[in-house]
């Protein structure tokens, strides 16, 4: 009898699982509510103007098109039935499973102040990057319009919320748009004059990664015409700026990079979860009294052998969707199960700016133009397709040599649609 595997969602851990999941008699269904495969860590750079969106999305049935044993669904999940187990996908569907297993990930959380969403929008989707690139490239457009000087210093004041690895990369290429690529394109404003406020709660910005090269990145944002602060966060966000602490700045571009929260994945079948929403898992990351239901990815709340927690990182979730391959194949072959999850952390990676990142192996770290070529290699390594490594290729060196970004479209009915 065939065994029905069903994933829901087609990020790093499903698409790995899938990938890694060959067996006789089985069955591999992928449901995602989009129809493409996302490489997020190069999301904020089609936000930038840097790269298309195609350069960084494939549909998933194209990914698996040579695989007969697999069949991916269109649609939104909305619940399962854990006795009966079955899928529940809106409009009415439901699919059967002998093995779950959810890799939903995680969207932007706004520690209790949703309300800002609409004027600071976050970063996860393609939708997300196409919405803040229209937005970066309208304010440009708009400034260029306005004749009062302080409605057009708003316009062109930039601020990023969380200075983590997205919200640093964004305030680089933010600072590198207006003081290179549009320098000589607009003929009432000077595009120099922007200001990029980089905003961050805690005390430095890139957290995760070593003090000295915090500090080198704080360094070299100034350097670019960034504006850091941290040490305070931002308490209020309106359409017309932001507040950090009792000062107001107004600003009319503000983008959210300071947090994240699990989707409703545990929710749907009732595993404990953590503060931010992601399932608490088992060794073998399965949920507890429900050894065929996973869960891998941002979805999942998972510990190192040290009791620290995993990053929400691509790497991070490959691991976990191979591991989960292993356990499932030595399960259908009734071999002993692998031992439990062990996560490997590969290091943190961080570009600046042009010819400047920070690499953070533990012993060895890297910084300076040096790191910026092992930062691009790595990336265009783990894209899917020779097509896209050397789209992305090809994108990179003409911005790098040329100084322009190759995705500055807006289309006319974006244009026209009344932005916040």
């Amino acid at each position: 009898m065939e065994h029905r595997v069903v994933i829901v969602g087609g990020g790093f851990a499903g698409l790995q699982l899938a990938k890694d999941l060959k067996c006789p008699n089985l069955s591999i269904t992928i449901v995602d509510r989009r129809n493409h495969h996302l490489f997020q860590p190069l999301l904020y750079q089609v936000a930038t103007t840097v790269l298309a969106t195609s350069e960084i999305a494939w549909p998933i049935r194209a990914v698996f098109r040579g695989r007969k044993d697999v069949t991916t669904l269109l649609g939104e999940v909305v619940g399962v039935d854990v006795e009966k187990r079955l899928v529940s996908l809106k409009g009415g569907h439901a699919i059967p499973y002998d093995t779950l297993v959810l890799a939903t990930g995680a969207r932007h959380a706004y520690f209790g102040r949703d309300e800002w969403e609409p004027f600071a929008p976050g970063l996860k989707a393609l939708e997300d990057a196409t919405t803040i690139r229209r937005r970066l490239l309208l304010a440009f457009e708009k400034a260029e319009l306005e004749t009062d000087p302080q409605a057009r210093a708003a316009m062109l004041t930039f601020s990023i919320i969380g200075a983590g690895p997205t919200g640093v990369e964004m305030a680089g290429i933010i600072a590198e748009l207006a003081q290179r690529t549009l320098v000589e394109e607009f003929r009432n404003i000077d595009t120099t004059l922007a200001r990029i406020l980089l905003v961050e709660a805690g005390p430095r910005v890139l957290p995760v990664f070593h003090e000295a090269l915090s500090q080198y990145a704080e360094r070299s944002l100034a350097s670019m015409g960034v504006e850091v602060r941290t040490g305070r966060p931002v308490t209020d966000c309106t359409e017309e700026g932001i507040s950090i602490g009792d000062e107001f700045v107004p600003s009319r571009t503000v983008i959210w990079a300071a947090g994240v929260q699990a989707s409703k994945a545990a929710v749907w079948v009732g595993a404990e979860t953590d503060r931010a929403g992601r399932a608490i898992v088992q060794p073998d990351l399965t949920i507890s009294e429900h050894p065929e239901i996973f869960v891998v990815g941002d979805t999942a709340s998972v510990k190192t052998g040290e009791g620290m927690p995993v990053p929400g990182i691509a790497p991070a979730a490959k691991q976990q969707g191979k591991y989960v391959a292993q356990v499932i194949k030595a399960r259908l072959k009734q071999r002993s199960a692998p031992p439990p999850f062990k996560y490997r952390h590969l290091g943190n990676l961080a570009t600046i700016g042009p010819s400047s990142a920070v690499i953070d192996f533990g012993r060895l770290r890297l910084k300076g133009s040096i790191a910026w070529w092992i930062w691009g290699f790595a990336h265009i390594y783990f894209l899917i397709g020779t097509r896209s490594r050397m789209a992305v290729a090809l994108s990179w060196l003409w911005a790098f040599t040329s100084g322009h970004h190759s995705a500055r479209l807006i289309t006319q009915k974006e244009t026209l649609k009344d932005e916040v």
